[in-house]
């Protein structure tokens, strides 16, 4: 998956590798000319004394020195350029794959993980880029080369280059298999962490209202310690690495100096030589080196490359007709009609809605109530397409939603969720997310109507150059700064900007007091005038008016009527307004 990935996203940046592989060849070359320059200094004019040499062949080694300083900057900037901008085009990649998920893709995955694949799993990948560009025709190279270059320059000694190499590849092999499990072990981790402190953060309300603090600490320093473990495992390894490997180092360098002495004073090879060979022996280990950090590298990242493959490959269950049916345009509403729909969520064992007819008619009000779990929100969401029928047919205007194109669905369908939500910015940013172009005074309108206007105008936020007011006030990520009720206002007032010709309620009144309650639906009554009305409510008094109101029961409808025709044929609606005030003071 790993070189899947690589090469999908590698493409636009060929012309900067092939740069960086140039530019390295070049550093690599000069690398391995100098200690070549340096011994024939020694031999040659240190040796003899002869000043007029060494100055000439130290104007070479400079002017080579400089241009491998130069060569090696330029590869550096290029494979940075590339690894960058491959790791953007990754993570877009993977926002553009969860941005077309459905619910349930979301909830397979969960947010924790899906944060943590297009962040860290991104990077991981992404520096694993940099490292084989920076070293890709390095490592290589300094290695083939510094040994036809060692050899060359004293074939005696070549089997300190037999020993050391391989003894060091075997030892840096053992430590990169242990590490393989436990970078897998890592990144589940992370992905356990993330989602306890997103559970903790969310609800930090709730664990404050049952003074649940210590064990809520109690998951984390156990989610924390565990990462810590693994972490602390990992490192235990590096430590071992580096001592292991500096061992090497100086055991190879001082088995040089020590057969490499009793070759000069048996007089078979020059100083000179001897020094170069050392260099070139150095340069080999150290590009051993370098190549083993780049492979160390690999296990995290192929990792990390195979959790970002899951969800570029995760197919969405949810697909654009390839030549979507054009919605018919009208000034009023558009009828919504189901047509013996049952849905399944995936593994379950039975259906939540179970062979549901119904039609929602333009310029009425269709309201749906029914006990927790009997599969409203569910229905609902069937309506904007978040998400997909298991059988049968839900339309708009006569026109399959399976066959519309996405955006004309948004455009004719607006859905107030149960669970609202607002985006970080201002409330006027918010109130224009359904019609950006829409000025003040449709605002303002709209607030009216969903009798938010007041605390809007009321509210200041910030201090300082930083104080805004009204529209411009900021809201937090969630709409956190703002109470339950006014979240609520604020999400009936966006969609009224944006005017669908399809308005979904799904018990988006919960959280309103009675009286603000009856002014927002005296509101909407003249605001929905024409267009079609669909309202998901637990409160009978909400839904009394209604044109047409459906029961659901275990995902089936078993009634459906008005509110007086329901109270004498629904057995079930009746329990629903017993349970809430009597049905005498209802009629």
């Amino acid at each position: 998956m790993l070189w899947t990935l690589i090469r999908r996203h590698l493409r636009p940046y060929l012309p900067h590798v092939a740069a960086v592989a140039v530019l390295q060849l070049a550093t690599v070359l000069a690398t391995l000319y100098l200690p070549s320059l340096n011994a024939d200094i020694i031999d040659n004019g240190v040796a003899t004394g002869d000043t007029d040499y060494i100055w000439r062949v130290g104007g070479v080694m400079l002017l080579v020195a400089m241009a491998q300083v130069i060569t090696a900057i330029a590869s550096v900037w290029f494979g940075a350029r590339v690894a960058m901008g491959m790791g953007r085009d990754i993570r877009r990649s993977v926002y553009t794959r969860v941005d077309r998920f459905s619910t349930e893709e979301m909830g397979r995955y969960g947010a924790p993980t899906l944060i943590t694949r297009a962040t860290n799993d991104v990077q991981q990948v992404q520096m694993l880029v940099l490292m084989t560009l920076n070293f890709m025709v390095m490592v290589p190279i300094m290695s083939i080369g510094g040994i036809v270059m060692a050899i060359q320059e004293d074939p005696g000694l070549s089997w300190l280059v037999w020993v050391s190499v391989p003894v060091l590849m075997v030892i840096v092999g053992l430590l990169v298999t242990r590490l393989m499990p436990l970078f897998q072990r890592m990144q589940d981790n992370i992905d356990s962490i993330n989602g306890v402190m997103r559970e903790q953060i969310m609800g930090i309300r709730v664990v404050r209202a049952f003074v649940r603090e210590e064990h809520e600490t109690g998951r984390f320093r156990d989610a924390n310690a565990t990462l810590t473990d693994t972490s602390v495992r990992i490192g235990r390894l590096f430590v071992i690495m580096g001592p292991a490997i500096t061992i090497v180092l100086h055991l190879a360098t001082a088995a040089v100096l020590w057969f490499g002495g009793h070759r000069v004073d048996a007089g078979l090879v020059e100083v000179g030589a001897l020094t170069a060979f050392m260099q070139y022996l150095l340069q080999i280990l150290m590009a051993v080196m370098m190549g083993t950090f780049m492979f160390m590298m690999f296990p995290r990242a192929i990792i990390s490359a195979r959790r970002i493959g899951e969800v570029l490959e995760t197919a969405p269950t949810l697909h654009e007709p390839a030549v979507p049916t054009p919605l018919p345009t009208a000034d009023g509403g558009a009828t919504v009609e189901f047509r013996d729909v049952t849905f399944s969520y995936p593994g379950a064992e039975s259906p939540v809605l179970d062979g549901v007819s119904f039609t929602a008619e333009a310029g009425r009000t269709t309201a749906i109530i029914g006990s927790t779990g009997s599969g409203k929100t569910t229905l609902v969401s069937l309506i904007p397409r978040l998400h997909d029928a298991t059988s049968g047919q839900v339309l708009l205007d006569g026109v399959p939603v399976t066959d519309l194109a996405r955006a004309d669905i948004s455009a004719a369908v607006g859905l107030v969720p149960q669970k609202p939500y607002l985006f970080s910015g201002t409330i006027a940013h918010n109130l224009r997310f359904g019609d950006p172009s829409a000025d003040e005074k449709q605002l303002w309108d709209a607030l009216e109507v969903a009798q938010g206007a007041g605390f809007v105008r009321e509210r200041t936020t910030g201090e300082g150059d930083a104080v805004a007011t009204g529209l411009e006030s900021t809201v937090s990520q969630g709409g956190t700064n703002v109470s339950g009720g006014q979240r609520q206002r604020l999400c009936i007032a966006r969609t009224l900007v944006a005017a669908p010709r399809v308005f979904v309620f799904d018990d988006s009144f919960s959280a309103l007091d009675v009286t603000t309650d009856a002014k927002v639906r005296e509101g909407l009554s003249h605001h929905t005038r024409g267009a079609t009305t669909i309202i998901v409510a637990q409160r009978i008094s909400t839904i009394t008016s209604a044109d047409q109101i459906l029961v659901l029961e275990k995902g089936r409808i078993v009634g459906r009527g008005t509110h007086e025709e329901l109270l004498q044929s629904s057995e079930t609606y009746r329990e629903i307004v017993d349970s809430q005030i009597t049905a005498e003071e209802m009629a």
